[in-house]
C-alpha cells in the first residue's frame, strides 16, 4: 500500500516538473513539434522513472537487543492509542478509487458519444481520410482518420481551412496524444497539474495544426478570420481534435509569431539537471546491513593451516609416511600412483588422489620430462573444527615453508579444487609465423624491361608493325631475365619451406596445449556446475530458514502482545487492590 502511494507521489512530482519546464521555458517558443514530444516524454518519464531504483549498501553496527526497553505504562498507552487508530491508508484508497471510477465512467461516456456521432453516417473515402458531412450542430473534429464537419454552417473557403486543419491532426495522429492525456487524467485525477498538462498538450496540437494548415492555404488572413468567426458551438466531442478551441487569441498570436531561434533549443535540456536531482534524492535506495556479516566472514578466516609438501626429491618412503600421517591426523585417504623418476632419482610424474569421508575425491596429476616443482596438500582447520582439504599444483608452493601461516596458502589454494580449476584456465597463445629477412631480389630487377605501349589506332599498319617489332624485342629481354628470376624464386621457396616447418612444429605443440586446455575447461565447467547446484541448495535452505524466522518473529509478536495484556491486567489488579486497601483504611 505504501509503495503505491510513493509511486503516485513521485509520478505526480515528475508531471509537475515537466509542466513547469514547459510553462516557464517552452510555451512561447514556436518549436511546436518538439514541444509535442517533450510533453509526451514527460508523461512516459513520470510512469517509468519511479521504477528505476539504484541500491546503495551502508554497513552499520549491529543493534543489541538488550538496549531496547519498554515500560509497562508506555506499552499500555500504546495499546490504548492503537485501539482508536483510523486506518488512513484504506480511507485514501477508497477516495482514490471513487474518483478513478467516476472519471473512467466519464471517459467511457465520451466514447459512447463519439460512437453516436459516427454510427450510421455516410462516409466518403478520399485518400487516407474518411469524411463525414453531418447535419448536427457540432464543432468540426478529427478522430484518427475520420474528419467530421457540417458543411452547411461554413462557406467554401472556410470549409477548406477547416478540412486542411483537421487533415494535419489526422496525418500526425494527434488523437493518440489526446487519448494518452485523458488516460493520465483518469489515473491522476486528484493532481490539478495533470489537467493543466492535458490542456497544454491539446493547445500545442492546435498550434501544430494551425501552422501546417496555414502553409498549405493561399490566404493566411482568411484562415485567421475563420478562427475568429467560429467561436460558439452547441456540442464538442471531448476525446477528439475539434477545430474550435476557446484559446483562439493565443492561436492567432502563435500563428503570426516569428520563428524561434535555434539557439533556444537549449531549453529542452534544462530538464536534465532536475531529473538527475530527482534520481539522486528519491531513486537511490539505501540498504543497511549489519557489520556482523563481515565479522562472521573474518572469523571464518581465522584458521590454522598444515602443509604437506611433495618435492622433486621426496622418496617413496616419505610419500608413504605422508599418506599415513594424513590418515592418522585428519582421517584423509591418500593414494599416490604413477610415480616416475629421472636418472637423478627426481620425481617427473606423480598422481595424488585423496578423499575424506563421504566428500568428493580430489586428484592432481603432473606429467613431464623434467623434475616436478613443489606441490602438496593443505589442510585448513577452522575454529569450529571443520576442515578444508586442498590439492595444490606444482610450483604453487615455491618459497613457502610448512610453518608459514594461512595468508600465504590462501593465495595458492584456489588453483585446484575437486580435480578442477576454481578459476578458469588460461588458453595457450597461438604461434606466430616466423619472421625474418627475405632473400634480396636480383639487382637486374631494377632494369627489368617495360612492355611497349600498343598504338592508339589499331588500323595503322605501320604503327602495328613497329609495335610487333618492339614486342619481339621485349620477349627476348624477358627470356634473358628469366633465369635470374627462377633462381630468386627457388631461394625464396627454400626460406619459406624452412619457416613453414618451424611453424608446423609450433602448431603441433599448440594443438597439444589446446587439448589440455579443453580438458581443463571441461573440469572447470563440471566444477562450476557442482558449485551452482550447491549454491541453489544453500539458497533454498536460506529461504526455509527465513520463513522459519518469520514464523518465529510472528510468534514472538504474539507472545509480546500476550505479555502486554497480562501486564495491563496486572496493573489493573494492582490499582483495584490499592482502592480496596484505601476503603479498608477508611
Amino acid at each position: 500500500m505504501e509503495a503505491l502511494f510513493i509511486f503516485i507521489a513521485k509520478s505526480s512530482a515528475l508531471v509537475a516538473l515537466f509542466y513547469l519546464a514547459y510553462y516557464l521555458l517552452l510555451r512561447k517558443e514556436t518549436f511546436f513539434t518538439s514541444n509535442r514530444w517533450f510533453l509526451l516524454a514527460g508523461l512516459i518519464t513520470s510512469v517509468v522513472l519511479p521504477f528505476i531504483v539504484y541500491t546503495k549498501i551502508v554497513w552499520i553496527d549491529p543493534v543489541p537487543v538488550s538496549n531496547m526497553s519498554y515500560s509497562p505504562a508506555s506499552i499500555v498507552h500504546a495499546i490504548e492509542e492503537e485501539s482508536f487508530e483510523i486506518n488512513w491508508n484504506l480511507v485514501y484508497i477508497a477516495i482514490y478509487t471513487i474518483g478513478f471510477i467516476a472519471f473512467l465512467v466519464k471517459f467511457g461516456l465520451d466514447f459512447y458519444s463519439l460512437n453516436a456521432v459516427l454510427k450510421g453516417k455516410k462516409v466518403q473515402q478520399q485518400a487516407d481520410f474518411k469524411f463525414i458531412d453531418t447535419n448536427e450542430n457540432i464543432a468540426p473534429f478529427s478522430y484518427f482518420d475520420y474528419i467530421v464537419y457540417n458543411s452547411s454552417l461554413y462557406t467554401a473557403s472556410e470549409l477548406e481551412s477547416i478540412i486542411e486543419h483537421e487533415k494535419v491532426h489526422s496525418d500526425q495522429h494527434h488523437t493518440v496524444d489526446v487519448l494518452i492525456s485523458r488516460l493520465f487524467c483518469v489515473l491522476f485525477w486528484f493532481n490539478p497539474i495533470i489537467w493543466f498538462y492535458k490542456k497544454a498538450i491539446i493547445q500545442n496540437l492546435e498550434f501544430i495544426a494551425d501552422n501546417e494548415a496555414a502553409k498549405k492555404l493561399s490566404d493566411k488572413k482568411a484562415y485567421q478570420y475563420t478562427l475568429l468567426k467560429i467561436t460558439t458551438h452547441e456540442t464538442c466531442v471531448a476525446i477528439t481534435n475539434h477545430f474550435y478551441q476557446s484559446l483562439i487569441k493565443k492561436r492567432i498570436v502563435m500563428l503570426n509569431k516569428n520563428q524561434s531561434k535555434k539557439r533556444n533549443y537549449w531549453k529542452y535540456y534544462a530538464i536534465l539537471p532536475a531529473l538527475v536531482a530527482f534520481v539522486v534524492l528519491f531513486q537511490i535506495k539505501t540498504v543497511a546491513q549489519e557489520k556482523k556479516q563481515i565479522e562472521a566472514v573474518a572469523k571464518e578466516k581465522e584458521q590454522s593451516v598444515e602443509i604437506y609438501k611433495i618435492k622433486k626429491n621426496t622418496t617413496d618412503q616419505e610419500l608413504k609416511e605422508l599418506s599415513e600421517k594424513l590418515k592418522a591426523n585428519h582421517d584423509v585417504d591418500v593414494v599416490v600412483s604413477e610415480v616416475k623418476r629421472n636418472s637423478k632419482n627426481e620425481l617427473t610424474c606423480i598422481k595424488v588422489a585423496l578423499k575424506k569421508g563421504a566428500g568428493e575425491a580430489q586428484t592432481i596429476q603432473i606429467n613431464g620430462d623434467e623434475a616436478i616443482k613443489d606441490c602438496g596438500i593443505a589442510i585448513t582447520t577452522n575454529d569450529n573444527g571443520t576442515k578444508k582439504i586442498k590439492l595444490i599444483a606444482d610450483g604453487q608452493l615455491d618459497g613457502l615453508t610448512d610453518e608459514e601461516g594461512p595468508a600465504q596458502v590462501r593465495e595458492t589454494r584456489t588453483v585446484y579444487q575437486n580435480g578442477a580449476y576454481t578459476t578458469p584456465p588460461t588458453p595457450p597463445t597461438p604461434p606466430v609465423f616466423p619472421a625474418g629477412a627475405m632473400p634480396s631480389p636480383p639487382t637486374a630487377m631494377a632494369n627489368m624491361p617495360k612492355p611497349p605501349v600498343p598504338p592508339a589506332n589499331l588500323n595503322d599498319k605501320t604503327a602495328m608493325k613497329n609495335y610487333e617489332r618492339e614486342m619481339d624485342e621485349f620477349e627476348k629481354k624477358m627470356d634473358a631475365f628469366e633465369p635470374q628470376m627462377a633462381a630468386y624464386e627457388k631461394e625464396l621457396n627454400e626460406v619459406m619451406s624452412k619457416r613453414e616447418a618451424i611453424f608446423e612444429k609450433e602448431m603441433e605443440k599448440y594443438e597439444v596445449a589446446m587439448e589440455q586446455f579443453n580438458a581443463d575447461m571441461g573440469k572447470y565447467d563440471q566444477q562450476s556446475n557442482v558449485d551452482m547446484k550447491q549454491h541453489e541448495i544453500d539458497m533454498k535452505q536460506h529461504e526455509k530458514d527465513m520463513r522459519q524466522h518469520e514464523k518465529d518473529m510472528k510468534q514472538y509478536e504474539r507472545d509480546m502482545r500476550q505479555q502486554e495484556r497480562d501486564m495491563r491486567l496486572q496493573q489493573r489488579a494492582m490499582i483495584q487492590q490499592q482502592k480496596n486497601m484505601a476503603k479498608k483504611q477508611h
